[in-house]
């Protein structure tokens, strides 16, 4: 660390700078109360369901409340470790991590659940000297139910508080070349044993959630090559940028293109999601004679209920059924050194 006097400018600057990582958020225990809690608070946000709020209300208390926190409960609990919630134990390890490499104060937020982002966001605002936020969503690829919802949340608060700093919001980074090459980094002890096939399953969106963020009204889902026409849709279309990320890891892992595809996990209610849904998927590569499955799941940068129940438990005994062998699930990026390396190089860029 420099002398005081020995600081830039731009050093300077950065230590006016507080660091606010954000996730999903998780029940606080695997009891049904908890849960329910959970998936009141995570179902009722507008950019989640986004439908008027007495038709929200309706679905989530009628359809959603009285039978599904008891089967995720089970869920939950099924992957739950002793100290706690795996989505919380892995973000609250990178965020240990980073803040042993930088001298920036960085905190955690969820943004449904605890820790919550206004108590996290507000108590960060007041240490002294603060004057910016940084506010990294952990989402690698752009939504309304993902980077929109947190960084309104983020706003709001502010607003509230009346905090006297100024925000500002880390871009999605699908391509970012040192996310890609932690990525396949992280993956590569996994993607060097032998495998017949990697199945890219990604957090699924319902169609309407890109058409309603396409800016120019017509683009998104237009047409089959959509996602590889140039348009001003894409800084917000979710299906572009996981295409985008996908050919930018297997270019730089060297993945054959017979020896990969892409699938939607995670489908909610009865609405058209975007396609192939990845159980059918799993179904379709075991009846096609792949033994041997790596799975990636590179919308989550933390395992989570999604990635190790969904996947690791579920996904392993349909693939099975189907006539596979083996499904290997490839962690997510969690708390790998090249990771921590590659956010820190983000919060300490003037």
């Amino acid at each position: 660390m420099p002398a005081p006097e020995a600081m830039s400018s731009s050093t300077s600057s950065l230590q006016r700078r507080g660091v606010l990582l954000v996730n999903l958020g998780s029940p606080d225990s695997t009891s049904v109360p908890d849960v329910r809690r959970y998936l009141n608070q995570f179902l009722m946000d507008r950019y989640v369901i986004d439908l008027p709020w007495l038709l929200r209300r309706f679905i989530v208390s009628a359809f959603v409340l009285p039978k599904r926190p008891q089967e995720s409960a089970e869920a939950y609990a099924s992957i739950w470790t002793p100290e706690g919630s795996p989505l919380k134990v892995n973000s609250q390890k990178l965020t240990d991590k980073l803040q042993q490499q930088t001298d920036l104060p960085v905190r955690l937020a969820m943004r449904y659940a605890s820790p919550d982002m206004e108590t996290e966001l507000t108590a960060l605002a007041r240490q002294p000297g603060i004057e910016e936020i940084l506010l990294l969503p952990l989402y690698p690829h752009y939504a309304m139910s993902t980077v929109k919802t947190v960084v309104e949340e983020a706003q709001r608060i502010i607003s509230k508080h009346q905090l006297n700093v100024q925000l500002k919001v880390q871009p999605v980074f699908y391509d970012d070349k040192d996310y890609i090459e932690a990525l396949v980094e992280s993956a590569r002890p996994w993607l060097e044993q032998p495998y017949d096939h990697l199945l890219f399953s990604y957090h699924g969106l319902p169609e309407r959630h890109l058409k309603k963020d396409d800016p120019t009204g017509s683009h998104c889902l237009s047409s089959q090559d959509c996602c590889q026409r140039s348009s001003t849709a894409h800084p917000t279309c979710y299906r572009h940028q996981i295409y985008r990320t996908t050919a930018e890891f297997v270019e730089r892992a060297e993945i054959p293109v017979d020896r990969y595809s892409v699938a939607f996990q995670s489908r909610l209610g009865r609405d058209k999601w975007l396609e192939p849904y990845t159980e059918p998927q799993l179904q379709e590569l075991a009846a096609n004679g792949v033994k041997n499955l790596l799975v990636i799941c590179p919308a989550f940068v933390a395992d989570c209920i999604e990635t190790l129940e969904e996947i690791g438990i579920r996904g392993q005994e349909v693939f099975q059924e189907a006539g596979g062998e083996k499904l290997t699930l490839i962690p997510c990026l969690n708390d790998h050194p090249m990771w921590v390396n590659t956010i820190q190089s983000w919060i300490e860029k003037p």
